[in-house]
């Protein structure tokens, strides 16, 4: 279902100098492109184009890094990246009128070959890279602690070769027959780490000891210090869902987050504003719809044309949210039955709303209130909410963030009724994973997955 991203965001693999060429692929790739097509078309106006390659050069390095992702992934957030990109040029352009300095055929010519190069490089790259890594020298590793942290830990350096890591073995004072490991990869217990480290140039020795041990850390890391190894702790915090994990600081004190918002500091401000934006945008292309769906909803039976529903927002506060009425009754008390295929309380026009999503057209005003996210969890019934949050570890944390008109459960299948536990565990579950994963890219992804299966997709009635 949900996987675990990583601890501290993506790492990039190899040295510094692969980790720089990684991060140029796109940049250089954009260039390559505005600069080929202005030698094509025997552009003179290089000031121009000078111009606009620094706006390119700004906007995307450093580049991503792809490498670790799968091709369908590469290719998606290649497309998406891109699109930010040329939607922010637009912008600019179309405010300042720098768009009429370039002939359509280079416009034109960029919106195309442009991603087309990045994904070029990225797939030359995915087949060089590991030529480069394997000719480089692989920094030596332990791991003090064969317990089951230490041994996740070996699993996601070998899982990862690019990053250029060689694990040796294990150190841990039990007997390796009580070890679940290779007893050939116990070099040791941890008074003999140092000694090894010395004579096997070790360059990295991770920490997987609990906190528990901390007479027996102290003791470790002072023998350490006549080594030249990096030393890295590694928290024992796998045992729960990690969301949004960080290294902070509280003055000069550091702490770690184990479960906070995607949204804080920038973040937030990004999000905010995408959601201003983008609901301004869509409720002018609408109102007309809007206004054909309010009459066809007053015609079809009595009632008020919106249906108002406490939910839970952000941080788990009630909020009120809008809806079409698509039913015959309005509820919203200790006990909601969810709505059902065939279910006798909607109404023929609820039918087609709640088939084609249109019913929840009037939360865009919510998302203009701030109460709401264009894409998020979706807000269930508070009724709802009491009930699942005493039956699903985690239930609330999904409250970490403003509810969405869509999101991330929706668009893999988790769209309508969730008639049992486990279904409703695994919407749960995908918005856990959007919260540990966000950004931008992310929810246009959704937005675009949204719109492809609001026609097709049999889970809503």
């Amino acid at each position: 279902m949900a996987s675990k991203g990583p601890f501290f965001g993506v790492n990039r693999v190899g040295g510094p100098i692969v980790q720089l060429t990684e991060s140029l692929v796109d940049p250089v790739a954009q260039l390559v492109s505005l600069f080929g097509l202005m030698v094509w078309y025997g552009e003179d106006q290089y000031n121009y184009y000078i111009i606009l390659g620094i706006l390119l050069f700004s906007l995307s390095f450093p580049g991503k890094s792809l490498i670790q992702r799968t091709l369908r992934g590469t290719f998606l957030d290649v497309l998406l990246s891109w699109a930010g990109v040329v939607t922010l040029l637009l912008f600019f352009g179309w405010a300042t009128g720098l768009y009429r300095l370039f002939p359509s055929q280079v416009i034109v010519g960029l919106l195309w070959m442009t991603p087309l190069l990045q994904l070029a490089g990225h797939l030359l790259l995915r087949l060089i890279l590991p030529a480069l890594v394997a000719g480089s020298h692989p920094k030596r590793s332990v791991i003090v602690g064969c317990n089951e942290l230490g041994r996740h830990l070996a699993a996601e350096i070998d899982r990862h070769p690019l990053l250029g890591i060689r694990m040796l073995g294990y150190f841990d004072d039990r007997n390796a027959e009580r070890l679940d490991v290779d007893a050939q990869l116990i070099k040791g217990d941890f008074a003999d780490v140092a000694e090894f480290a010395r004579r096997n140039a070790i360059e990295i020795i991770y920490l997987a000891v609990p906190m528990a041990s901390q007479p027996r850390i102290v003791s470790l890391l002072d023998s350490l210090a006549d080594t030249t190894a990096s030393v890295y702790f590694v928290p024992d915090v796998f045992v729960t869902e990690l969301v949004q994990a960080r290294m902070d600081a509280v003055g000069r004190v550091p702490v770690l987050a184990v479960c906070d918002t995607p949204f804080a500091g920038l973040n937030g401000m990004i999000k905010r504003a995408t959601d201003i934006v983008l609901s301004l945008l869509i409720l002018t292309l609408i109102a007309p719809l809007l206004l054909l769906v309010a009459t066809m909803v007053r015609l079809d039976s009595p009632g008020a044309v919106i249906f108002k529903q406490r939910r839970y927002g952000l941080d788990g506060k009630e909020i009120i949210v809008y809806k079409f009425r698509s039913m015959s009754v309005c509820e919203d008390g200790p006990l909601v039955a969810q709505a059902c295929r065939g279910d006798p309380r909607v109404t023929r026009t609820g039918a087609v709303l709640r088939k084609t999503s249109l019913d929840e057209l009037p939360q865009f005003f919510n998302v203009l209130q701030g109460r709401m996210s264009i894409v998020g969890p979706r807000p269930h019934a508070v009724a709802h909410n009491e009930t699942y949050r005493k039956l699903i570890k985690g239930y609330m944390v999904r409250h970490k963030v403003k509810p969405g008109i869509t999101g991330w459960a929706q668009v893999n299948g988790y769209r309508g009724e969730t008639q049992t536990l486990d279904k409703m565990e695994g919407r749960v579950a995908f918005d856990l994973e959007y919260l540990r994963n966000w950004s931008l890219k992310l929810d246009l992804y959704i937005i675009f997955r949204t719109v492809a299966l609001v026609f097709k997709d049999a889970g809503a009635y």
